[in-house]
């Protein structure tokens, strides 16, 4: 019998989340967890069984967390909710879809989620609660850090560091050691080049890239 999985949050991340989470067949999920109005719904079958102020009752029968709400421009909500779960004896396993590739010689941390057809190769190093997403392809000796999305269909070549809480835009290429700071954001469809200089917290887009501002 499989163990049972609690998701926080039903969006479209969360829809996203439960079809690799029954393709991948480790884990049976027994409930979501969101908004107080949403009590009583279902998504694709699966009810909706409390909001963040039901878990701590609802982690003594199901110890298995997965946060299943989207990140694009902050980690802010996932960090809290997480942040929140901290002093509870909970558990937040790894998810990887079947269909992805992830190498023997990768190293994913608790949390994290692997979508359909990505590609993580030998040496990288992926943190804690980072989603990659649909076909993203991360080359050997890359590191991703907590809380990022890496999105669909983005690369990230050889030896590049993503710092933690950065958001990685789809289709866009970050080249042989580049390194992306802490909580960056890449546009869609952007080329980041090793000869770029990259702020801590700032949004950028473009091929050329630049600057379009500074995060508050």
């Amino acid at each position: 019998m499989n163990e049972k999985i609690i998701l926080i949050g039903g969006g479209g991340h969360c829809r996203s989340c439960i079809d690799v989470i029954e393709q991948e067949g480790k884990y049976d999920i027994y409930g979501i967890i969101d908004v107080s109005e949403s009590i009583d719904n279902k998504i694709f079958g699966y009810p909706v069984i409390g909001s963040d102020e039901d878990i701590p009752k609802i982690c003594i029968e199901v110890k298995n967390f997965l946060i299943t709400i989207g990140q694009i421009k902050s980690s802010e909500i996932r960090y809290k909710l997480v942040n929140n779960l901290a002093g509870l004896d909970v558990h937040f396993p790894v998810i990887i879809s079947p269909l992805a590739y992830v190498s023997p010689h990768a190293l994913i941390a608790e949390g994290s989620i692997v979508m359909h057809h990505a590609l993580i190769n030998c040496n990288v190093k992926i943190g804690r609660h980072s989603i990659i997403n649909t076909k993203a392809l991360i080359e050997h000796d890359a590191e991703v850090g907590d809380f990022c999305h890496i999105s669909t269909g983005a690369v990230l070549n050889g030896a590049v560091h993503v710092g933690d809480s950065c958001f990685i835009g789809s289709s866009s290429v970050i080249n042989h050691l580049v390194n992306i700071p802490n909580k960056c954001v890449i546009g869609a469809g952007s080329v980041v080049r090793e000869k770029d200089t990259l702020h801590e917290g700032n949004v950028y887009s473009g091929n050329p890239i630049k600057e379009l501002y500074a995060k508050e």
